[in-house]
């Protein structure tokens, strides 16, 4: 690393240290991880802890660029939810991450930041996360007649109904998953040998 680096590494673990010692109950952990800093809060707080970040001086995280869920179906706490904030004045990005067990609420962060409207809907429609006080919480990105959530790591690959167009209705039909053929199993060792 060259000396510049080094200085901005730094300056970024003390900007860590700052906001964990800033909010101890709300930040549960703050760490530098290349040039982000990561954060870790529980649930219950995470309006809270949105709060300070975006409106803190030391902080000013005024812009959301994105939320993401995960899906860890061996773990208790099945889900987590990751919230990319950006500090346009330090120049500096934000991971929050919470986790969520399966069937339980999280609060909407939207009357913090407006944009999370439709990225709370997508995590919804993706895995089945409700965020409690959402606006107009309804599917974004599948058909609203779509059973299950495809971002699950429990749901079929090939889903559960396939949609076409057929000119005789004159209309979209849904219709169970038909495989073409049966499963195969190929030989990967050399690709000159069978065939």
């Amino acid at each position: 690393q060259s000396a510049g680096q080094r200085r901005v590494m730094a300056l970024l673990q003390k900007f860590a240290a700052q906001l964990k010692a800033a909010a101890p109950r709300a930040l549960t952990a703050v760490k530098v991880d290349g040039w982000d800093l990561h954060g870790t809060s529980n649930r219950k707080d995470v309006i809270g802890t949105l709060f300070f970040l975006k409106n803190s001086s030391i902080s000013q995280f005024r812009c959301i660029t994105d939320i993401a869920g995960v899906d860890y179906p061996e773990r208790k706490e099945r889900f987590s939810i990751v919230y990319n904030l950006l500090s346009v004045r330090y120049r500096s990005r934000f991971l929050l991450t919470i986790t969520v067990p399966e069937g339980e609420q999280v609060d909407t962060s939207v009357p913090i930041f407006p944009g999370a409207d439709w990225m709370e809907r997508e995590v919804y429609d993706m895995y089945g996360i409700f965020f409690r006080g959402h606006p107009n919480l309804r599917r974004i990105l599948t058909d609203y007649g779509f059973e299950g959530y495809p971002l699950r790591k429990d749901f079929p690959l090939t889903g559960y109904v396939e949609t076409r167009y057929d000119h005789t209705k004159g209309r979209i039909v849904y219709e169970p998953v038909e495989l073409a053929q049966e499963y195969r199993d190929f030989q990967f060792s050399s690709p000159w040998k069978y065939t």
